[in-house]
């Protein structure tokens, strides 16, 4: 499952909890859509913020509304023996694959981490995704790193952060990483802004926040990458600056938000405080974004 596109939505809030139609909306447009894979309770799942009964509840409503396509969800937290609850959980939940960050309070250490995916490794019946997410967990993952966790049972996919838009770079820095790793490790974009050029410089897989909510033109954008056609992937990708742009000033998870709660798919607020959706000049400018790319 860890190739093509893999949607990650939101998980919707109200003040009583999770908001379980418009999450159930939301899982209904990937479907239609016939993404490769679904990651519930990602970043843009807010998976860090809910409380453990409710990282379960989402899951086997992923499970239960994915229509047959695969999903995986994060089991991400603190401590060790609470990822290995949740593991359980997911499992028993259908999941088809987790995705793990080293999420902490305290900075952790290379062999704390290996540490930590060598035990839920050795729990787990479906494959691992492993979620190199230094921007929310302060963690850099090395090389040495990724060879030690790579060879563990399980380990199927690393979700690669900070990959270039330039072709070259990407392209070096994929080979460089298939020397290391087994070869049945994918290597797939964790960010949405140079995921065309991944794909089409031989990554195989894109997490993408925003095909959680608009899956229609990232689903493109990947089967062109995948068919040989990197002129329309980039093309189609370029398209989508203006959103990219909002991304990089206000963080990918605001803009999804707020654009679920404009179209109305989501209640507004949608989002766990303290974190909040776009307003003001920003919300406005997002609104016209989205009548240019999506509503023409």
């Amino acid at each position: 499952m860890f190739t093509g596109l893999s949607a990650f939505p939101l998980t919707p809030l109200t003040e009583k909890g999770i908001d379980e139609k418009s999450f159930v909306r939301l899982m209904e447009r990937l479907v239609a859509a016939g993404v490769d894979s679904i990651g519930a309770l990602g970043s843009t799942g807010s998976y860090a913020y809910l409380k453990h009964s409710e990282r379960d509840r989402v899951a086997r409503l992923a499970v239960e509304h994915a229509g047959g396509i695969p999903v995986m969800v994060s089991i991400g937290s603190v401590r060790t023996s609470d990822v290995l609850h949740l593991a359980e959980d997911a499992q028993r939940a259908g999941v088809s694959a987790v995705l793990l960050a080293p999420v902490s309070y305290q900075k952790l250490t290379s062999d704390e981490v290996f540490t930590l995916y060598e035990t839920v490794t050795r729990h787990l019946s479906v494959p691992l995704c492993v979620y190199d997410n230094p921007g929310t967990t302060n963690f850099d993952f090395t090389d040495e790193l990724y060879v030690r966790i790579a060879q563990l049972p399980h380990v199927a996919s690393i979700k690669i952060p900070g990959l270039s838009a330039d072709p070259v770079t990407t392209r070096n820095r994929l080979d460089e990483l298939r020397l290391l790793v087994p070869s049945h490790v994918t290597l797939g974009a964790a960010g949405d802004l140079a995921a065309a050029t991944v794909l089409t410089q031989g990554g195989d897989v894109w997490y993408s926040v925003i095909a959680g909510l608009f899956p229609e033109i990232p689903l493109a954008i990947t089967r062109a990458a995948q068919n040989g056609d990197a002129q329309t992937a980039l093309a189609l990708s370029a398209r989508l600056e203006p959103l990219w742009a909002l991304f990089r000033q206000h963080g990918s998870l605001r803009v999804v938000a707020a654009a679920a709660e404009i179209l109305g798919i989501v209640s507004a607020p949608c989002l766990p405080l303290p974190l909040q959706s776009l307003s003001g000049d920003a919300r406005q400018h997002l609104i016209s974004v989205l009548e240019t790319l999506f509503q023409n």
